[in-house]
């Protein structure tokens, strides 16, 4: 049975997956930032003095990272943390890296017994400590036996989508392409309605109604409208996620020889408003980027 997960990265996801995973499991974390360590503290999770540690033993180590090549260097790197596995651990990547080098990496943990669970994820990190996300599930069965115990208590909608690693991170980016493009859309629509002289909250409302209305322009349209307010809105998915995934997207689709004019565009969009400071916003601030000033 799974019992003891580690969580590698207490950022805006990790530390409320870890929480999450503590009313269940007995969960150890880490994270180079010593504030992130006490905060997991406080909230059950067991704080680790390094990687290593926290992997020690455990039946599942969370991964949380940025990057593919940050997953490379935490498991094969000057300190790999794939030398602490035990034998018939699974690693659940969480984030959202691309296909590139995914199924090398699954293939090294298998060669020293170990698993590759792809699970990238939506739903920030609110839905993230009410176990309430949409995770995607590239996995063996064997790994799956390991791991649907705590993707379970994260995922409110838990979908397998294939049996190798690199199936879920595939499915991430064609749902990124669309999330970011439905974004950008919705940031320019709203700016129209406001250069027309609409109601802003009315015209979200109608919208919403009609064939116009998607999941997106109803969850980033009303943060969108707060983007010029002083400190903007509440940060639940920062603009630049978008700038790194749809360069995912763009990656993927060259490497297939497949045009997406579309989201390239949005990429671009996303791009502008990370040049002009905004990386950090929520993402629904790329209305900025469309309309600089707003009409008053």
């Amino acid at each position: 049975m799974t019992s003891t997960v580690a969580v590698i990265g207490l950022g805006a996801m990790g530390l409320p997956m870890a929480a999450r995973l503590a009313e269940r499991f007995d969960v150890s974390g880490f994270d180079i930032a010593a504030d992130r360590l006490e905060l997991a503290a406080e909230r059950g999770v067991r704080a680790a003095g390094s990687a290593a540690e926290a992997a020690s033993g455990a039946d599942v180590v969370l991964v949380a990272v940025r990057t593919g090549e940050q997953l490379e260097s935490l498991l094969f790197g000057e300190q790999p943390l794939a030398e602490h596995l035990r034998p018939g651990a699974a690693v659940l990547l969480t984030s959202t890296v691309g296909t590139s080098g995914i199924a090398d990496v699954a293939a090294r943990l298998e060669a020293i017994g170990a698993h590759l669970v792809d699970a990238p994820l939506s739903g920030g990190p609110v839905r993230a400590g009410e176990g309430d996300l949409l995770i995607v599930v590239g996995a063996s069965d064997a790994a799956l036996v390991v791991a649907r115990p705590v993707l379970e208590q994260l995922a409110s909608t838990l979908s397998i989508v294939g049996d190798r690693p690199g199936d879920g991170q595939a499915l991430k980016t064609v749902n990124q392409l669309l999330c970011g493009v439905h974004i950008a859309a919705a940031a320019e629509a709203l700016a129209l309605a406001d250069a027309l002289g609409l109601d802003r909250e009315r015209t979200l409302d109608a919208l919403q109604a009609g064939a116009a209305g998607s999941f997106m322009l109803g969850n980033r349209g009303p943060r969108a409208l707060q983007a010029y307010d002083e400190g903007g809105a509440e940060v639940l998915s920062r603009l630049d996620i978008f700038v790194k995934d749809l360069g995912i997207v763009g990656d993927a689709a060259r490497a297939h020889y497949l045009a997406t004019p579309v989201a390239a565009a949005a990429e671009q969009l996303f791009l502008l408003g990370e040049a002009a400071g905004l990386g950090d916003r929520d993402d629904s601030a790329v209305i900025r980027v469309v309309a600089p000033n707003r009409r008053s």
